[in-house]
């Protein structure tokens, strides 16, 4: 008897989890919208441009969900967060998706009840600088000012950074970048630190670029990417796999030029997997088959991404480095579609 109440018990559990894992899809296409959590503002990965139209990295990652689910990569309500609001937007449901460089830690992970879907930029912690202020490295920022933004692992790690070289600074407490911009530019600050990256992009904002540099040293590892409520399963994997599907175009070659033609069929399975030619992999998520050719067919691959909106060719000006593909000698890394 015992036995059997227990089972019961757990199917009911089951099906009460199936149910909630499938809430996020369902509002989002009541909705007809994709509501996004972005930044603030960071040129590059998420501003809005001279057309009030939001663009950047994170902001296509936002774009190919939408496009996936709603078969429209402009389905999209982008919402501005700071690093305090950002987590509570994403929990109270203001939010279906975080896509606003936020660090993938255990806290985050297990504690605060969200789950990570991946990465999408692997980025450490850095410092800028004027050149004028005459120093080369962070060990000689003793008794600096520096320009922090609250609630982000940045405060931890630069306590724990100072400490460990028993050297000491004044917090300036900022809460979105581009109060640190300001700030920062206004003399209120030594320093600015955040993630490389944003360092970067800010950099790359400022009208006398030149005069500013980002110190050598990145004290701590920084896994970028978007997250959803915990216990939401099928959205999780709806978000996951369309990340992935970004990752793998790159490594397959499939991009915005060739998706057309691809998409007719190939001699590579995997590839006919992804763009929905052969299998049921759409079907298992809940999706149509070109859920993923419609996600590919907005910003391109990752790599095209990437290009686009940080890349070399761009004023962020960032190097692929650790976010180059595995077969390149970076992290970026899909599992199979299969």
């Amino acid at each position: 008897m015992k036995k059997s109440v227990l089972l019961g018990a757990l199917a009911v559990a089951g099906l009460a989890a199936g149910s909630a894992g499938a809430a996020t899809l369902d509002d989002v296409k009541s909705n007809g919208v994709l509501k996004c959590g972005v930044t603030t503002g960071l040129v590059g990965f998420a501003a809005p441009n001279a057309s009030g139209e939001w663009e950047g990295f994170d902001v296509a990652v936002c774009r190919a969900v939408a496009a996936a689910v709603l078969g429209d990569g402009n389905a999209v309500e982008f919402v501005p967060t700071t690093g305090k609001t950002r987590f509570t937007a994403l929990s109270s449901g203001e939010i279906d998706l975080l896509a606003r460089n936020t660090t993938w830690t255990f806290s985050r992970d297990v504690d605060l009840g969200f789950t990570f879907v991946g990465v999408n930029y692997y980025d450490g912690q850095g410092f800028m600088v004027r050149k004028d202020l005459g120093v080369a490295s962070a060990t000689e920022l003793d008794g600096a000012t520096v320009c922090i933004q609250t609630g982000t692992t940045t405060e931890l790690n630069l306590a724990d950074y100072f400490r460990s070289n028993n050297i000491s600074y004044e917090p300036v407490p900022i809460e979105t970048n581009a109060e640190a911009q300001q700030q920062y530019l206004a003399g209120a600050c030594d320093v600015y630190t955040t993630d490389a990256s944003g360092l970067a992009a800010t950099r790359a904002a400022f009208e006398d670029a030149d005069a500013h540099m980002l110190l050598p040293e990145i004290i701590s590892k920084e896994p970028l990417g978007p997250l959803v409520r915990h216990g939401d399963d099928q959205w999780g994997d709806i978000v996951r796999w369309t990340l992935n599907a970004l990752i793998t175009a790159e490594e397959l070659g499939v991009t915005s030029a060739n998706i057309e033609q691809m998409a007719g069929g190939t001699d590579n399975p995997e590839i006919n997997r992804l763009l929905g030619t052969e299998g049921e992999l759409g079907a298992m998520l809940g999706l149509d088959a070109e859920w993923a050719r419609r996600a590919l067919a907005v910003s391109g691959n990752y790599g095209e991404i990437f290009a686009a909106n940080i890349g070399e060719g761009t004023p962020i000006a960032l190097a692929r480095g650790l976010n180059a593909q595995w077969t390149q000698g970076g992290l970026i890394y899909s599992p199979p579609f299969r």
